[in-house]
């Protein structure tokens, strides 16, 4: 099969001059050259497209591909991660992971927690913060947690994200506002224990392969595993893989929203306890990063000895599944 490869390439924003924290999502090349050898190994051929624009002018000359593998994040807008399935949808070739709808429902956090609730997950109380003067109106007890309600990575969260007076929530939303130019979430904070939980599959025949427990060390940034923990995880975060029982409540809730929301093919789901210790639904991730050595979703594969050319054969396992309906 001939396959396209879609993908936002972090060093050519960096070279026009966005920060590291503005392309914190995107892609190195290690990435690429990881997903091309695993894809490789399964006898497929592969083309470097790179990101939407390059795609564009791709198809506007042309070319297609038997299939699109996307990891594209997108810069601007919030429908970014939506661009790319979107024009492939246009042109009929089929592509991994989620479609645009899901794509741009999972970025807006406030949203995709509605849609989640309504399937009677649990997930903290929140509000959407639009303007600085939307704080007044904020009815939730203290500590709260602040983030910007459409980025990844940890991006806008560090040691002020959680708040616990009317002060702090009113300059830690401003802050947000002023420097992402989006609007804010305001949840209720949870004081328990943080787990990711990796998804394969779509539907009825998505699974949970491994559920990782994420402990900051005592030199890390404290309350959340924040944008400067996972840059620096090596050293600030350790991980480990859940008991059976905490890896049992964990998956169940982040298969209840993985499959309510028809989220297809692979990713994560966020949890975190209450101080009762039931698992909250945090966020979706659809889109999940798949460098090699570096990503969330790769390290549990290798904490349950899942190596990563297999990790990509199950994933195309469920695209193949898929189209073949």
């Amino acid at each position: 099969m001939n396959i396209g490869l879609t993908y936002d390439l972090r060093q050519d924003y960096l070279d026009a001059g966005y920060s590291q924290e503005h392309t914190a999502e995107f892609d190195r090349p290690d990435t690429i050259e990881g997903i091309e050898d695993a894809l490789a190994a399964l006898g497929h051929r592969t083309q470097r497209i790179g990101n939407v624009k390059s795609l564009v002018r791709r198809l506007a000359a042309g070319d297609r591909w038997d299939m699109v593998f996307n990891i594209c994040e997108g810069m601007f807008g919030m429908g970014r991660e939506a661009q790319v399935p979107a024009l492939l949808d246009a042109y009929e070739i089929p592509y991994t992971f989620s479609g645009p709808l899901i794509l741009a429902l999972a970025l807006d956090k406030g949203l995709t927690k509605r849609v989640v609730r309504s399937f009677g997950v649990p997930t903290p109380d929140f509000a959407v913060v639009d303007v600085p003067g939307d704080v007044a109106s904020v009815d939730l007890p203290f500590p709260l947690f602040v983030k910007p309600l459409a980025e990844g990575t940890g991006k806008g969260i560090d040691a002020r994200s959680k708040v616990d007076s009317p002060r702090q929530l009113a300059a830690t939303c401003a802050r947000l506002l002023e420097k992402f130019s989006q609007p804010v979430l305001v949840e209720t904070y949870l004081p328990g224990r943080e787990f990711t939980v990796g998804i394969v599959g779509s539907g009825r025949e998505a699974e949970a392969i491994g559920v990782m427990e994420v402990l900051l060390n005592s030199e890390a940034e404290a309350n959340a595993y924040t944008y400067v923990n996972k840059e620096k995880y090596e050293e600030l975060v350790q991980y480990a893989l859940a008991p059976p029982a905490e890896a049992a409540a964990c998956a169940e809730v982040a298969l209840r929203a993985w499959r309510g929301l028809n989220c297809l093919d692979g990713g994560r789901v966020d949890v975190k306890m209450d101080r009762d210790g039931v698992v909250n639904f945090i966020e979706v991730n659809p889109l999940a990063g798949l460098n090699p050595t570096h990503s969330d979703l790769p390290i549990m594969c290798r904490l349950q000895g899942i190596g990563y050319p297999e990790l990509i054969a199950r994933i195309m396992d469920s695209v193949a599944r898929r189209i073949a309906r």
